[in-house]
Formats: C-alpha cells, structure tokens, sequence
C-alpha cells in the first residue's frame, strides 16, 4: 500500500475508525510527521486537535537508530528500546545523559508551536493518538505512559503504517491499535508514501492554528464522514 501523501493516510484512517464521541474525545498527533496525518481525523470527527512532543533519541554516530524517546510530560520521561541499548552496550545513565541533550529542542518546540496556550485536557478522555507510521515505536512508547499519567480514559493508536512487531508491543500499552498496513519485510515508513517531505515547524503551526479556530463545534456523538475533508 502506497499513500499519496500524509493527508492521504489521515483520510483512510478516519474511513476506519469507530464511531468518536465529540464532547468526549481528543485527537493528539506526534510532530511533526504525525500532525497532517491527525488533521484529517480531526476534521472528520469534528475534534480537538493538539500535539504531544517526543523526541527520538538516536544512537551516538547512527541518529536515525532509535535507542530511545524522551518526551515533555511531567519531569523527563524516557522510554528505552532494550533491544538496541544491550547490543550496542549502553546502560539507563547513559541513554539519560543522551536524552538530556535532546530537551533543549523539545523545549524549542514546546514553545513555538504551543505559543504559552496550555495542553488540551485529556482527563476523562477516549485520546486518538496519531502518527505518520512507526518503525520501532520508541516515540509511541515515550507517549502513551504520559497520556496515562496525564488521566486519558482511552487510549487508542491510529497509524497508516508499522511492522507486526511493533504494533504488539503498542497494544500492550494502549486499548486500541489500528494501523491501515501492516507490511512484511517492513523497511521504512517513507518507503509507503509517495510523497514523505519534512513536515515544517510552519506547517505544524499553520494546521494547529487552523484546527484551533474551529474548536468549539457543538459536542455529542458523530459517526465518521468525509464531507469536512478537503
């Protein structure tokens, strides 16, 4: 399966997701990737859209090898792929001293893209929680104790793209996983879209400012439809 773009992707994911309760549910995307994927969910339910930052941290001379994630809820939270840390030989200290160094950019973003408006409240809250596909997870994992820790209700992960393995070791942490394909061998998430650029930090402002000014839609149960995607 080859998506045309990441909008593409939110759009099949919407066409398959349960029906959403508007007053009580929250779409949140991982940047920057995620976002124009989580986009198009929100406007087919008519849901809150906002972010939650995890940072990759990659291993030392391979940064697109995730050792691990680190993400910006209360205190640093860092989730750890043991797999790769026992080969290549690093112990918790170690990945810690790595994630300290990625917060300065975490703490950039948090400030650029939220511009000081504080979280959309989870509490109590089914959270769809959104990217643009998964290799190894590591953000996922860093993401969903937070949400938990944050009070979400439900948990459920929306992704167009991710391994097998990968989606075993979310279900465990989340009550619902969906994924639209699920390939084998699985090489690389871009390797599914026919068009992968960088999203931009303008870009996550733009839709995120976009999605802002139309909060506020009237809550109460609504099954999925296309007719607010463009």
């Amino acid at each position: 399966m080859i998506f045309s773009d990441r909008g593409h992707a939110g759009r099949l994911l919407a066409e398959i997701l349960p029906d959403l309760d508007r007053a009580a549910t929250v779409v949140i995307a991982l940047p920057r990737g995620g976002v124009p994927v989580a986009r198009e969910i929100a406007l087919a339910f008519g849901l809150p859209l906002d972010i939650l930052l995890v940072r990759k941290v990659g291993v030392p001379g391979q940064p697109e090898l995730a050792l691990g994630a680190v993400s910006d809820g209360d205190g640093m939270h860092v989730t750890v792929n043991r797999d790769i840390a026992e080969a290549i030989g690093y112990d918790q200290d170690a990945i810690n001293a790595l994630a300290r160094k990625v917060l300065p950019e975490l703490e950039r973003r948090h400030r650029l893209y939220n511009g000081g408006r504080p979280p959309v409240a989870v509490r109590g809250k089914t959270v769809v929680l959104v990217d643009d596909g998964a290799a190894t997870g590591a953000t996922l994992r860093a993401a969903l104790p937070v949400l938990r820790q944050r009070g979400a209700g439900r948990l459920i992960v929306a992704l167009p793209v991710a391994p097998a393995d990968v989606l075993a070791e979310l279900r465990r942490l989340a009550d619902e996983v969906i994924c639209l394909h699920t390939p084998s061998p699985f090489h690389a998430v871009g390797a599914h879209y026919a068009v992968f650029d960088q999203v931009s930090d303008l870009e996550v402002i733009r839709i995120l400012d976009e999605m802002r000014g139309r909060a506020g839609v009237a809550a109460g149960p609504v099954a999925r439809s296309g007719d607010d995607a463009p």
